[in-house]
């Protein structure tokens, strides 16, 4: 991983500046081409930057919402990712929201799912998809989207949208290292200090844990004096 940018700070200014630094860029990018594509995670730590972005001054209907990853859970669920972005980000917009292109994972034909899902990215980013700003977060293992340690999905580098085995309960959907990689602004926000060892492994470039993995230009970090203190 190249020019990567630490910045650390505590809540809740941490989750100020991430919103600002991911507001501007799409505004940047609107301006730029009209649109702009993010591809954000789940997870709780988030919400409060989905939340500070959803009152942002933004043109709401030009930003075109993928993700970054989805369980394989039945409509609703509360561990879809999903819910926290439409509950936290699109639903609290003024107005018209964002387009947000839900994962389809309720399906049995997954991998055909998947494979619609990267025609959608192809469609809206090009070939290969280049996405304006991706956001991810930080397991303590060391995972990014849902590219978790020994999984097969790790060495995917001709698929752009695959099919993990069972993680923590879950079989999950998740874009791979060439889009992630391929991003025009990749954005990390990681807190807590069960976080650090995996954040010091991670700006270290230590491949053993999957986010030493990410071969990306142009990444900036956030992060918690507790999930920073082992760098």
């Amino acid at each position: 991983m190249t020019a990567v940018r630490l910045e650390v700070f505590p809540s809740p200014e941490l989750f100020d500046r991430v919103s600002a630094v991911v507001a501007n860029a799409i505004r940047h990018t609107i301006t730029e081409k009209g649109s702009c594509a993010v591809a954000l995670s789940g997870g709780s730590t988030p919400v409060p930057m989905f939340e500070r972005l959803a009152a942002e001054d933004l043109e709401w209907p030009a930003v075109h919402v993928f993700q970054v990853d989805e369980r394989v859970a039945p409509p609703g669920h509360q561990d879809r990712n999903l819910m926290l972005i439409e509950r936290h980000l699109r639903d609290r917009v003024d107005g018209e929201g964002p387009h947000v292109y839900p994962m389809e994972v309720e399906t049995h034909q997954l991998n055909d799912a998947a494979a619609r899902y990267e025609s959608a990215l192809e469609k809206m980013c090009g070939r290969p998809p280049v996405v304006d700003v991706v956001h991810l977060g930080l397991g303590p293992d060391g995972h990014i989207a849902s590219l978790v340690p020994d999984d097969p999905v790790l060495d995917e580098r001709d698929c752009w949208v695959s099919v993990t085995r069972s993680y923590r309960g879950y079989v999950r959907m998740t874009l791979t290292y060439p889009v992630l990689e391929n991003a025009r602004l990749v954005v990390f926000l990681v807190t807590g200090a069960d976080k650090a060892d995996a954040l010091a492994s991670m700006l270290a470039g230590d491949r053993a844990v999957p986010a030493g993995r990410l071969d990306a230009t142009n990444v900036v970090v956030f992060a918690d004096p507790a999930a920073s203190a082992g760098r």
